[in-house]
């Protein structure tokens, strides 16, 4: 429950908020950073004290920042459940509205996307559902929606696309309402007033999460995907760094970073799909990339961030102006230590890329027994392969009865010639030959990253309903036991025969000598292979029947995989949710530090998401039994 003195004042306060609002709540600043780079114009807009001082006392209540008297107040107080739709202490229509005349009219009240085909709703029209209806697993619809997700699993499945226009279609586990952000002021306003009022708050970028971080039941989201400003710094200096750099706010895109790279001759590390937000939680995630055999994850690039807080300050992060958010904030989870607005990362000069696929399976002439001798000739590879800076995406299918296929989609060979990717491939392409596989490589060379990767890299399919993934990050000492690799391939091999696909990667992302530590999970400073599945069921499976699916891939199926590297872990942004002791899992050794900064950055326990740091303190009622958003946030 919120502080009753705050919710009383913002209760009271709607006696005069039919009133017109004539005082100005945010302030043009000086665009001066801390970063040593100006702030882009969405950041020179800010909440300030005069600005609040402006305020009546009884509006300027629901919007103060945080301080050590009240923060600690909310910290005592918060004690069951955040506010939630129908409670006595929700805010009335009249206080949405003060905020979103506040905003400048930038509130959004949440329709669900597929609400056009429900007869209960205002918006229901058959085009406009069949429109949705054929676009609905592409991840570009969901990107540019304030609430919906790419996996609507984690946010209730409460209203997906129908041709029975009477079902129910209910809000459910979206957001109740999001702030289409343009400015910091904006995200200042939804900060305090999420704070001051209880209510919990959310942050959406493109909703890419595997998890459903952006989602939650009764929350406010702060929607930061049109913060798309891009500024190249052609050198930029830092503690440990000088050159070239680029500032990209928090809403910007792959294709978008990507484009502007090749405009610009450089090179960026990115996402490997095209509608991933490289500077929201991608970036704080960790973030893995078709670069990172060379240059590491996408956090390690990260020089300098522009950060609202949980108290709704606006602060520049960098190694010099506050050494233990800058390490935290870069890999330890988005939505977890503040709302980023931009993120200035190093960039890396032009490079030259081979793009292959290809394919093989078992047949005729080619046994299981053969097509798995040519799966593990990959397999062995693998350290030599991710040694030479190279990214392979691949896929391994059941497709019958001792009937597999392997799909090598694609093989991107940074800093390769054709005649270089060649060589480097040659031994496997021979052991292939020996043991009578055939296989037809489509290999181009192409001299720039932004031309192999749209080449190399198809648009996302997102939104099933009725699956749910689990991965592993599988480690070098893998490969440098017998035992273990033979463990390794078993578990592998054993997941697909019994009918689940694999999706993986085969990278490194180490280090590199010089670059400043961060939190992002030290299993991926070891590992060689990104090991993706995924488990399904019927679209009329009751949720005991989905849960039983999901325990099995969690326990059995992934059970198999951490037994080969128990002290190993997984990418938190690709994860299962019910990965156990998801600490050791997404954060290895660093939990205990970022666990200890959670508390001395958001005291009130502000931000929350599933699998996020502190996240143990909470749980979501859910309304239908399964570990998703669709239910009221309390503190266990």
């Amino acid at each position: 429950m919120a502080p009753r003195s705050i919710i009383k004042g913002a209760l009271l306060s709607a006696l005069a908020l039919s009133a017109p609002v004539t005082a100005q709540v945010a302030e043009q600043v000086s665009s001066t950073s801390g970063a040593g780079v100006p702030l882009f114009t969405s950041e020179t807009l800010q909440l300030t004290e005069d600005a609040l001082a402006s305020l009546n006392p009884n509006q300027s209540v629901l919007f103060q920042f945080g301080n050590s008297t009240n923060s600690s107040l909310s910290a005592r107080s918060i004690s069951g459940c955040k506010v939630y739709p129908g409670d006595f202490f929700w805010p009335s229509k009249l206080v949405w509205s003060l905020l979103d005349k506040f905003l400048g009219g930038a509130l959004i009240k949440t329709v669900p996307l597929a609400a056009s085909c429900y007869s209960s709703w205002d918006e229901y029209d058959a085009d406009t559902c069949a429109s949705i209806t054929d676009d609905w697993t592409n991840s570009n619809l969901h990107a540019a929606d304030s609430a919906s997700v790419m996996w609507p699993l984690f946010e209730g499945r409460t209203c997906l696309p129908t041709t029975n226009a009477s079902a129910s279609c209910t809000v459910g586990g979206y957001s109740s309402y999001a702030v289409n952000v343009s400015t910091v002021a904006q995200i200042q306003l939804a900060v305090n007033f999420a704070r001051n009022a209880g209510i919990r708050l959310v942050v959406k970028n493109t909703g890419h999460d595997f998890n459903g971080k952006s989602t939650g039941a009764g929350a406010l989201g702060i929607w930061t995907h049109h913060l798309k400003e891009i500024d190249y710094i052609e050198n930029y200096k830092s503690k440990s760094y000088q050159g070239p750099a680029v500032k990209m706010g928090a809403g910007v895109q792959a294709f978008e970073i990507y484009e502007k790279a090749n405009e610009l001759g450089f090179s960026v590390v990115g996402g490997e799909g095209k509608t991933v937000g490289v500077a929201g939680g991608y970036v704080l995630g960790g973030g893995h990339s078709p670069l990172s055999s060379i240059y590491g994850l996408a956090a390690d690039q990260v020089l300098a961030l522009e950060v609202v807080l949980a108290n709704g300050r606006f602060v520049t992060v960098t190694e010099e102006s506050d050494p233990d958010l800058f390490w935290a904030i870069r890999g330890g989870g988005g939505g977890t230590f503040g709302i980023v607005t931009s993120v200035i990362s190093r960039v890396h000069p032009k490079v030259g890329v081979t793009v292959t696929t290809f394919s093989f399976s078992t047949g005729t002439d080619v046994s299981a027994d053969t097509f798995w001798a040519g799966v593990r000739s990959y397999m062995e590879r693998f350290p030599a392969h991710a040694d030479a800076g190279t990214y392979a995406y691949f896929w391994i299918l059941n497709t019958g009865t001792d009937s597999f296929e392997f799909l090598m989609n694609p093989f991107f060979a940074v800093n390769h010639t054709l005649a270089e990717y060649t060589a480097l491939v040659q031994p496997w392409y021979d052991e292939l030959a020996d043991l009578g596989i055939s296989i037809t490589p489509n290999s181009t060379y192409y001299d720039n990253f932004y031309d192999a990767w749209s080449a190399g890299f198809p648009l996302e399919t997102v939104a099933s309903s009725v699956m749910m993934t689990g991965s592993r990050l599988f480690p070098r000492a893998n490969w440098e036991s017998d035992s273990l690799f033979n463990s390794t391939f078993d578990a592998l091999r054993s997941t697909i025969s019994e009918g689940y696909v694999l999706l993986a990667f085969n990278l490194k992302a180490e280090l590199v000598d010089g670059y400043p530590s961060n939190s992002a999970n030290p299993a991926f400073r070891n590992t060689l292979l990104h090991a993706i599945t995924s488990t399904s069921w019927d679209s009329d499976a009751t949720n005991a029947e989905i849960l039983e699916k999901m325990d099995y891939l969690t326990n059995d199926v992934l059970g198999q995989w951490r037994a080969t590297c128990p002290d190993s872990g997984a990418y938190m942004s690709e994860s299962d949710i019910q990965e156990p002791d998801f600490q050791q899992a997404f954060y290895g050794s660093n939990y205990a530090r970022l666990y200890k900064l959670k508390q001395l950055y958001d005291p009130t326990n502000l931000f929350y998401a599933p699998t996020a740091v502190g996240s143990e303190n909470w749980e979501v009622k859910s309304a239908d039994g399964l570990p998703d958003q669709n239910g009221r946030l309390c503190r266990v």
